[in-house]
């Protein structure tokens, strides 16, 4: 590689973490270096947008202060508390990875990125994230951001092992943690995808790009389908159908009967529009009553709130004025 940065790396690192300190945004997870607070933010970030995440971690934390009440509580509970979030294997993830925390590690959290590895969900990136924030071992991160960033800063498509390289190579051994947060934040804020903002970057002299690279290939047009459901009510319940614990997506999950055929003579109340994943769906809603050909079970209004919910039930409820 013969990127400019590399020549210079500590003016690099002073450059990156100066801009840092004066610009990180104030998310509440950098409010504690506390191993169990920064574990579950690196869970819930995982594949969702910061802006969703503040809401859900805030309450999940109340919630489950410690790792011991992760590991005693429900899965259920704990699926409801993460109702609407999305990737819900990760809640049954962390569910799993707190009960080994208790119980192989007498409820302290592992500090190495070997230990980190061994717990359910926790990956690479993310044993090293927990690793340098909460315990400053010197592990370098990669993520879509810190991705995005190597790329352009070495002007050329690094595949995986030339990324993990490049990004140790940059580490500041001295402040790991906040290192690797400020490769982090740039990417969020200022390396963007698409429109990176290079007048405002601290280290655009470091660049061998100072834009956008090539893009080889197109990605690839979302799925589109159009779906429908039934929001039946009988007094003060609703009739909600769960999905089997063996069911790929979602397992265990409660939502509301789908109806497979177009049902002309229900009436609409709205549609509303839905995404999983790479699938765009165009979700139409309809009251039926009573439903005599739809299976489920009629749950009370008061409890469906603390029922682990998919964000799609969740969703059509609230639009619905029923929670």
């Amino acid at each position: 590689m013969t990127a400019t940065f590399l020549t210079n790396i500590p003016s690099f690192r002073r450059s990156l973490l100066a801009w840092y300190e004066r610009n990180k945004r104030a998310l509440p997870w950098r409010q504690s270096r506390d191993p169990y607070s920064v574990w579950l933010s690196e869970i819930m970030l995982q594949q969702t947008r910061v802006a969703a995440v503040l809401e859900y971690y805030r309450n999940f934390l109340r919630k489950f202060p410690s790792v011991q009440e992760l590991a005693a509580a429900r899965t259920s509970s704990v699926l409801a508390a993460w109702s609407g979030l999305g990737y819900y294997r990760r809640a049954r993830l962390i569910c799993a990875a707190a009960r080994q925390i208790v119980k192989v590690h007498a409820g302290r959290f592992p500090s190495s990125v070997a230990e980190l590895r061994s717990l359910p969900g926790v990956g690479r990136y993310t044993a090293a994230a927990i690793a340098s924030i909460a315990f400053d071992e010197p592990a370098a991160v990669v993520d879509g951001n810190v991705e995005r960033v190597l790329q352009r800063l070495c002007g050329e498509r690094l595949d995986s092992a030339g990324l993990w390289e490049t990004a140790r190579a940059l580490l500041s051994r001295r402040r790991p943690g906040d290192f690797n947060q400020a490769m982090m934040e740039l990417g969020a804020t200022v390396c963007l995808p698409r429109s990176p903002n290079c007048l405002l970057c601290p280290v655009s002299s470091f660049c061998s790009t100072r834009g956008e690279l090539p893009v080889p290939r197109s990605m690839p047009r979302p799925q589109r389908h159009t779906v429908q459901y039934a929001l039946s009510r009988r007094g003060n319940t609703v009739l909600l159908a769960k999905r089997g614990r063996l069911e790929s997506l979602m397992p265990g999950m409660w939502e509301l009967p789908e109806i497979a055929e177009q049902n002309d003579s229900a009436r609409p109340l709205f549609t509303l529009r839905h995404s999983i994943t790479n699938t765009d769906y165009r979700v139409r809603v309809v009251e039926l009553s009573p439903p005599a050909h739809l299976e489920g079970v009629w749950i009370a209004q008061k409890r469906l709130a603390g029922l682990p919910l998919t964000g799609l039930a969740r969703k059509i409820l609230r639009r619905a004025a029923v929670i």
